[in-house]
């Protein structure tokens, strides 16, 4: 087992049977989701300029204090279990199971509130390049150029990912049930399904067809 505050990892003994399910009580950080709450927790997360969440439920608060948080909530919620085998850098490949409940959280968050204030082709950008990034900090390039100059454009596309996300946890899941942001890119009157765009809709429908 090894331990910090973004995860749990545990490694060896049952696990390095990859068909033998791990019994519970190996589980430190979360119970199981038929363990969980029968009525769900409601959280708001509050973001300014990227990842790092600066308040949870109008409670500022550190990075730190942060992920203690979520990790107790997530934890108690069932949520953040992970059981993967790995492809290892000297090429075998090796089960895992992780705990990482406040990460869980945090993931599904951001990717909530940049889904309201992130272009598109940024977005895009971002996601083709974070493969690449998790590979170089996995195999241990953090001081190298390339990790630097990944994480400027990381930063950069953060600028004006700011605002508030609304989750419900339940057994294990994380569910987005609202976002809002002074940045957002949403725009109703365009976005609308409502009937009062249909006379402006649909006459620019048929001058598309001719």
């Amino acid at each position: 087992m090894d331990a910090n505050l973004l995860h749990i990892s545990y490694e060896g003994d049952v696990l390095e049977d990859p068909a033998r399910e791990p019994g519970d009580p190996m589980w430190l950080w979360t119970v199981s989701p038929e363990a969980a709450p029968d009525k769900a927790t409601y959280i708001e997360l509050e973001y300014e300029k990227g990842p790092d969440i600066v308040a949870i439920d109008g409670n500022k608060l550190s990075p730190r204090a942060v992920l203690e948080q979520l990790n107790k909530i997530a934890g108690a919620n069932g949520i953040g279990r992970a059981d993967i085998v790995e492809n290892r850098y000297v090429g075998m490949k090796s089960r895992g199971c992780y705990e990482t409940p406040g990460g869980t959280v945090m993931l599904k968050a951001h990717r909530a509130i940049e889904s309201i204030t992130m272009d598109r082709e940024l977005a895009h950008l971002k996601d083709d390049l974070m493969p690449r990034y998790a590979s170089l900090v996995y195999n241990g390039y953090w001081w190298s150029p390339e990790r630097m100059a990944t994480q400027a454009l990381v930063d950069n596309s953060q600028e004006y990912v700011n605002g508030k996300v609304r989750l419900k946890l339940y057994k294990g899941n994380v569910i987005v049930v609202g976002r809002e942001s002074d940045q957002s890119l949403f725009d109703e009157d365009i976005a609308t399904f409502e009937d009062e765009l249909v006379p402006t809709i649909r006459p620019m429908r048929r001058a598309l067809s001719n």
